[in-house]
């Protein structure tokens, strides 16, 4: 009669660093496929509207209240809070006017809107050529469109969305804008995101 033959201890330690490796994998296919399916992205930014409640132009010096209207809506299955937030006005290449946008959360999928409001303190006019004065050829007699300037607004929006309640991942998005406003009563007459 035989005896039978015990797994000596090398067979019982193959066996658990097989099925360590095994699990180890499949933790990281799980971790893949989640990411890929559950993978955070930016929010998305639509501004709606853009105006200059009061304005006024002096001594080739301009000042006006600035608005502008956005939404912003996170496509996540997770909440996103923005922290680091900011609207930013630009004419000819120089910051005209900055505002924090206060911290905030929005839910899984919803859409927020936004309304930013401030003060531009006066600034002056660059030259007519600049401005958007018309230009046109000697002889020609076509309608006259009043004189005009450009400014740009900026809408950061920056944060964090958590992926598993453990990990977060950075996101942000960006509105750059191009304003047309006309200098004769200071109306929008167009902005392009």
């Amino acid at each position: 009669m035989s005896k039978p033959h015990r797994p000596s201890g090398r067979t019982n330690l193959a066996s658990c660093i097989v099925a360590t490796i095994f699990l180890i994998f499949l933790v990281m296919v799980l971790l893949i496929v989640y990411f890929m399916v559950f993978k955070p992205q930016d929010p998305k930014i639509s501004v709606s509207a853009i105006q200059l409640p009061s304005f006024s132009v002096s001594n080739a010096s301009v000042n006006f209240t600035f608005s502008q209207y956005a939404s912003v809506r996170n496509p996540n299955r997770a909440s996103f809070s923005h922290y680091d937030s900011s609207l930013q006005l630009l004419y000819a290449g120089n910051q005209i006017g900055f505002m924090f946008i206060p911290a905030g959360k929005i839910e899984a999928g919803r859409t927020i809107f936004m309304a930013a409001s401030f003060a531009v303190q006066s600034f002056p006019l660059s030259t007519p050529s600049s401005m958007g004065f018309p230009t046109m050829p000697p002889g020609l007699n076509g309608p006259r469109i009043g004189p005009t300037m450009e400014i740009e607004s900026r809408m950061e929006i920056s944060g964090r969305v958590r992926v598993l309640h453990f990990f977060s991942h950075h996101v942000e998005a960006k509105a750059d804008c191009r304003v047309a406003v006309s200098l004769s009563d200071g109306s929008v007459l167009g902005f392009h995101c």
